[in-house]
């Protein structure tokens, strides 16, 4: 591979603008991430967007908050605007785990060092770029401003908070992937239109004067949600926003969404289309390094980048819908996909690396088995409402072949420079089940599900059913448990039959909103029973833009309205998270007394050996439990026992 220049990279301090011989910025992004000019790496992908539009753009990665905030001026002042992003995560997300303890390191840092993104980064750099340049509009985006688009419950701090837009005091958000209204910006900004009167393009959002005339679009129409002042009174009230705002977000041709928040209103306008093929081949085309910034050579590894360095991304989007996770409120529910011949290229770019040994992580997507998949006929799609096109069950109008996917596998391998690639991402068991998805013939599910155990699985593959309970999985827009039976049917005589010796390696959640603690009890009995000691389990983290986490704060469930348990309190949450680990000694007599308590000694025996029972004896008569427990305390004490 080429020896590249420092020049090469987008720059990140006036030295390096100097050096590309420009004299001023149209526009500076600040970053909470570490510069790697990836296209995994969100804020290098926004920068080399930008630069494709013709612009002069830099990057200050994670500026410092905490001395004179030098880092926020050292550039200058841009011609069009400030861009800021959290990164790649949520900055809370990022700090902090689901006990809110916070964590020891930040994959995104070199080293994984800890304490260079602040709190709310996105929030706090934006405050800080509107003190010290108020004439100057920012622009904000990423996940973090994303997800936070409109009224959302904020864990970490447990409250109820505003638009983003309102916090930050940001002058426009650009919600979900960037690449199509930043291009529109960009291109009513040249023709001279003043930031502050861009008040029409799709997928971002601003605030205005409530008494302010809507700017007008004769084809959008208009969707009012309850105010952030009724959200505040009455979680009822938070709940039943959702619907509509998660609604709108998956459609083709979404409703404009208005929320008023004081005396000022929201404007949230509609999505984009989903990106063409051409469209993501051009994103991914860029001309990334794909290399970290030289300045942090001497600082160490980047986690982050160190676990994608050789992946590949094939698609975004993900049509699953899980009530838990961010994707389709971020991505989109609809997949856009690269074409075979962008994968490939990139490939091979991949494979020319000094330090490449043969071998790609991951060759997939937020769920690797849904590239290129869509709707039959687009009509139908067009109309649909739904959350997911795979829950309760999967539409008849999805394309679910498998086949361009097996087929991309196998030209990649034909690369004389790979010896093997791997599926590191998230694959759908249930799309691979005949009797879950059928949609495609069973062989050609068979194909795909053989070709990726037999050559691109290191060792483990690991899948996510999350639970077993049948209300749970309903609630989180999961299919049934038995279907995971059947999928491991499938994997371990593919698994026999080539002499693999392979694991498959489930994960699942605790304390989601509606799991209980007999249901957390089931769980363990019934992946003990099938020979599983779990591992990869996490408990449910409350991020914003899920149904979950609405229910979680609220206790209702936004499409019904209807009361929903949660598991809220510390000790509902260690106690469910304990019968994962069912087979720790110090966990079995709480287990065994738990279960006994909630009715379901039926369980003891199928997680815990038989109690060994204490045979203390004073002459003939053997001690009740109680003398017994008495006579344990007492000698351990070394007294006598009190009659």
């Amino acid at each position: 591979m080429e020896n590249y220049r420092l020049s090469d990279w987008l720059p990140t301090t006036k030295k390096e603008v100097n050096i590309r011989g420009w004299e001023d910025l149209d526009v500076i992004i600040f970053s909470g991430d570490a510069y790697v000019d990836h296209p995994a790496f969100g804020p290098a992908a926004l920068g080399r967007i930008l630069e494709s539009y013709g612009l002069r753009v830099a990057i200050v990665p994670q500026p410092n908050v905490n001395d004179n905030l030098q880092d926020f001026e050292k550039l200058g002042t841009p011609n069009l605007f400030f861009a800021v992003t959290s990164g790649a995560m949520d900055s809370m997300v990022s700090n902090y785990t689901a006990s809110k303890r916070r964590r020891d390191k930040d994959a995104y840092t070199p080293n994984g060092e800890k304490g260079f993104r602040p709190d709310y980064a996105t929030t706090v750099y934006s405050k800080i770029l509107k003190d010290k340049f108020p004439d100057v509009p920012v622009v904000i985006g990423g996940i973090e401003a994303s997800l936070r688009r409109v009224t959302h419950y904020d864990y970490w701090s447990d409250s109820l908070k505003p638009n983003i837009l309102e916090d930050s005091e940001a002058d426009l958000l650009v919600y979900g992937m960037g690449e199509q209204p930043l291009r529109e910006l960009v291109n009513l900004l040249k023709k001279g239109v003043p930031f502050d009167s861009i008040k029409t393009i799709r997928q971002t959002a601003f605030l205005q004067e409530e008494w302010e005339t809507l700017p007008k679009n004769k084809n959008w129409e208009d969707v009012e949600i309850n105010s952030h002042e009724a959200c505040l009174k009455d979680k009822k009230t938070f709940a039943s926003n959702f619907k509509i705002i998660e609604q709108e977000s998956n459609k083709i041709q979404g409703r404009r969404i208005l929320q008023k928040t004081g005396s000022r209103l929201l404007v949230i306008n509609p999505v984009f289309p989903t990106m063409t093929e051409k469209e993501m081949d051009a994103s991914y085309d860029l001309p990334f390094t794909r290399l970290p910034h030289p300045k942090y050579d001497k600082r160490g590894p980047i986690p982050a980048y160190e676990m994608i360095k050789f992946s590949i991304n094939t698609h975004r989007g993900c049509f699953g819908g899980c009530s838990f996770c961010t994707i389709s409120a971020h991505q989109g529910k609809f997949i856009a996909s690269r074409s075979q011949e962008s994968v490939l290229k990139e490939v091979d770019l991949v494979s020319k690396m000094p330090d490449f040994k043969g071998y790609l992580s991951d060759v997939g997507g937020p769920s690797a088995n849904m590239y290129q998949m869509k709707g039959k006929v687009q009509s139908i799609c067009d109309s649909c409402v739904a959350p997911s096109c795979i829950s309760p069950v999967i539409c008849h109008n999805l394309d679910t072949s498998h086949k361009p996917m097996t087929d991309l596998y196998q030209a990649i391998d034909k690369n004389p420079r790979v010896k093997k690639s791997f599926i590191g991402s998230g694959i759908r068991y249930d799309m691979l089940v005949p009797e879950f998805n059928k949609n495609t013939d069973p062989k050609e599910l068979d194909d795909y599900t053989e070709e990726v155990i037999t050559n691109h699985v290191s060792g483990r593959l690991k899948v996510a059913p999350e639970h077993t309970s049948d209300p749970v999985l309903k609630l989180m827009r999961k299919p049934s448990f038995s279907y995971f039976h059947k999928f491991k049917k499938t994997f371990d005589k593919i698994n026999k039959r080539k002499n693999l010796n392979l694991q498959l390696i489930p994960y699942f959640i605790s304390n989601h909103p509606e799991s209980r603690l007999e249901d957390m009890a089931n769980l363990a009995a019934e992946t003990k029973d099938m020979g599983f000691q779990l591992e990869q389990v996490q408990g449910f983290t409350p991020t914003p833009m899920t149904v979950a986490t609405v229910i979680y704060y609220s206790g209702y469930h936004p499409y019904t309205l209807k009361k929903t348990y949660v598991p809220k309190s510390k000790k509902e949450k260690q106690e469910q998270h304990k019968f994962f680990f069912w087979y720790k000694r110090e966990n079995q007599q709480w287990i065994r007394n738990t279960l006994q308590r909630v009715g379901r000694s039926d369980l003891v025996s199928r997680l815990l050996p038989p109690e060994k029972k204490a045979n203390f004896k004073k002459g003939n008569k053997q001690m009740t439990n109680k003398q017994t427990s008495e006579f344990k305390s007492v000698w351990k004490n070394k007294r006598k026992p009190i009659r």
